[in-house]
């Protein structure tokens, strides 16, 4: 990841609802919008889950338990290793969030080149540890974390030699801008001192851009072919469409951040000035000898056919030796 671009995450997680196809199909989808990685979720019922776990969201019509949903999500490892070639082909990282050790082992046979840590995890030093032992980058979501757990979970992966960022996040579906916690960015860059990133789950544009803006280095966020689709993350998702302005929007704030302007340097804009900037002229028909005020003066473009508009001061009590018409621009040699 270079230091001046920001790394763009499109995540799929579970909106593929389990359809081998459909997960292949958000791939398809995505690869002209500029993005730099697609996620998606690893998930191994037996490892991870219980039938004890309850619903975040109590959206399945099919599925009894969280357990019974997980378990349906499953893909194999031959099909995880499909979706990573095909990303691979279409030029998009292939990216999975992890939440057991059985699900790191999967992807180590993907030959994934990072992993994502949802904050649920940051807690799970076992699971933290298992990945270190990969050497491998980590990318650490903060949503449900207090800078206690993250600074155990940071001094863990250090101890570790674990290279690693942080985003922050709120956990809410979808984040409404009060929960959107953007002065968590520098607190993060000042505590901790790696990259950090912004994990959104508003369901539109304007946080992650607002996020860019104030320098987040990496860039995630929900998708979904529409908001109405089944599952627990579709409203605060961001459609294909929205994904490919969003990028937009990303790529050019990042290039505005990386460009220092200075103001002092004007001189492209000399031919400009010319045009739009004024000279001095009376707006009525003027007897040589008449005092100039302030009501008889107005300004004209272009610049350099009369006094400037910015010496009007200069001329006021001056008298005219010439008859000037209405509109006529004032000359320095029209004053006595």
């Amino acid at each position: 990841m270079k230091s001046k671009d920001v790394f763009i995450i499109a995540e799929i997680a579970q909106s593929h609802d389990g359809s081998l196809g459909i997960a292949h199909s958000f791939i398809d989808a995505l690869k002209d919008t500029g993005i730099d990685a697609v996620k998606f979720q690893v998930h191994i019922a037996e490892a991870e889950s219980s039938i004890y776990e309850p619903f975040r969201v109590k959206f399945s019509y099919e599925d009894a338990t969280r357990y019974d949903y997980w378990k349906r999500m499953e893909f194999t490892p031959d099909q995880w290793i499909g979706l990573k070639k095909h990303c691979d082909e279409c030029g998009m990282e292939f990216m999975a969030s992890v939440f057991s050790n059985a699900s790191v082992d999967l992807l180590e046979k993907t030959g994934v080149k990072r992993y994502k840590i949802g904050s649920g995890e940051v807690s799970n030093l076992l699971l933290l540890d298992k990945i270190a032992g990969t050497g491998k980058p980590v990318i650490l979501s903060s949503g449900m974390s207090s800078y206690k757990e993250l600074d155990r979970a940071t001094e863990f992966l250090r101890s570790q030699n674990c290279d690693f960022s942080i985003l922050q996040c709120t956990t809410a579906y979808p984040t409404k801008p009060e929960q959107w916690g953007l002065n968590v960015i520098s607190e993060l860059k000042d505590r901790y001192h790696v990259p950090v990133g912004f994990s959104d789950h508003s369901g539109d544009l304007f946080a992650c851009l607002a996020a860019t803006t104030l320098g987040a280095e990496i860039i995630e966020f929900h998708v979904t072919f529409d908001k109405r689709m089944f599952g627990p993350d579709s409203p605060a998702s961001l459609t294909i469409d929205q994904v490919r302005l969003l990028v937009k929007g990303i790529r050019q704030i990042r290039t505005a951040l990386n460009k220092t302007v200075k103001k002092n340097e004007i001189s492209q804009f000399s031919d400009l000035k010319d045009i739009f900037e004024k000279s001095l002229a009376v707006n009525r028909d003027i007897k040589s000898g008449t005092e100039i005020t302030l009501e008889i003066l107005e300004a004209k473009k272009p610049r350099g056919y009369g006094i400037s508009a910015s010496e009007y001061k200069s001329v006021l009590g001056r008298k005219l030796k010439v008859d000037l018409k209405a509109w006529s621009f004032l000359k320095p040699e029209n004053l006595l």
